[in-house]
Order: C-alpha cells, then structure tokens, then sequence
C-alpha cells in the first residue's frame, strides 16, 4: 500500500493566492501553487497530484484534513453524476472540473484509492508537512513564483475541458509550470517523476472509498 497526506492552503479565501501538496510516507514530496483561488480549490487539487503522481496496482491510501476533499472525491461525486452533475438543489456543482478529474484519475487507476480522514495541527507529520509545504506553495505564487499544477494533472484537467459546466476558472486556477516532485533528501525529480496516464473515457469507472470516521455532510451536497 501507498500512502501520502495532502494538503491545501488559501492565504484569502476566496481570491488569495494558493497552494497544494501531497507528502508520500515514504519520502517523497511535491508541491505547487497558483496565485489566485480558494481553499477547496487548493484541497482538491492536492488530491489530484497525488492520485496521478501514483500510478500502477498498489492500493494508494490518501490521508487529508479536509472532509470536503474526501467527500468530494469519495461520496458526492455519485449522487452528482447521477443528477447530471447538479446539487440536490439543482444548483451547478462547485469546481467541477476538478471533481470529473479526481473520478477519473480514480477510475483509471490499476489499484484501488481509499481516502482517510486525520484531524490536522494534532501532530500528524505527514500532515504537518503537506502543510508546511503548501504554504510555502502559496505564498510563493503570492509573490509572483507560481509553480502551477503538474502536466499529468493538467491533461487530466483537459480531459474534462468540454463538459458542459465544467468550470473553465479551474485551469485558470490551478495551471502553471509544471510544480516539482523532491525526496527528503532535496532531490527533484520535475514533472516527469510525476508521469500519469491520459485518458478519454468519460464513463464511471472504479469507485473510491473511504475508511474514516463518519463526518456531517456538508450543506455544498
């Protein structure tokens, strides 16, 4: 099994610059930001890096403090396709580009991904870390450094780019250069230790879960 903890951090919200990070248990890292966003925005994109970042047969488990992410990405997800990527008020779906990404990185991924929840700033330091990493990430792009979103995440992000109320702010949110993947050791790796794989089926596929404890669903539902 993987695991890897995620992060997003917003310095306003909504509007302020953001940034995203996954922290692999066994080292590695990756990082990225942009200089305009939300939180959630920044959250989900965490998740995506992480899922394409970890291609092949392996369960990856992913640990986030963020419930909306895991919900999102876990849960919502179902009811939404089946209303036509609406709410249950008929509402459009908030940063849905970035949720049909995250459904199929999930759905073309060999082994299965299962989310947890952890509580963060309760000393978790894979959680610590993401953190710390993220704003890092995000006072960088507030300072003009943006490192943006990875390629495999962006043509992950590209394939949901014709899908009616698809939320064409995303890309605009979240793309940049490629944002680099580093050991512990300080090595990086660039985009390219980060390869995924394209698709194009627009189908549901296979279904994330989530082993957690059981949190209130959010009004955005």
């Amino acid at each position: 099994m993987i695991t890897v903890s995620t992060d997003g951090s917003c310095l306003r919200n909504p509007g302020g610059a953001i940034g995203w990070a996954w922290v692999g248990h066994d080292g590695t890292e990756a990082s990225g930001g942009a200089a305009s966003g939300t939180n959630q925005v920044a959250e989900l994109t965490a998740v995506l890096e992480a899922i394409v970042a970890h291609p092949g047969a392996d369960t990856l488990r992913i640990e986030a403090d963020s419930q909306y992410a895991i919900k999102c990405a876990s849960q919502w997800v179902h009811a939404w396709r089946r209303r036509g990527w609406r709410t249950a008020g008929g509402g459009p779906v908030q940063n849905l580009a970035l949720v049909q990404a995250i459904e199929r990185a999930i759905a073309q991924r060999a082994g299965e991904v299962v989310f947890a929840w952890v509580r963060g700033h309760r000393g978790d330091r894979f959680n610590e870390r993401a953190d710390v990493l993220a704003g890092v990430a995000a006072r960088e792009a507030a300072a003009g450094r943006a490192t943006g979103s990875t390629a495999p995440a962006l043509a992950m992000l590209d394939t949901v780019a014709g899908v009616p109320d698809a939320g064409a702010g995303v890309r605009d949110e979240g793309a940049g250069a490629s944002g680099a993947v580093t050991d512990r050791r300080g090595r990086s790796g660039g985009s390219d230790a980060t390869a995924g794989r394209r698709g194009t089926d627009h189908r549901p596929g296979r279904a994330a879960t989530v082993r957690a404890e059981t949190v209130q669903a959010e009004t955005l539902f």
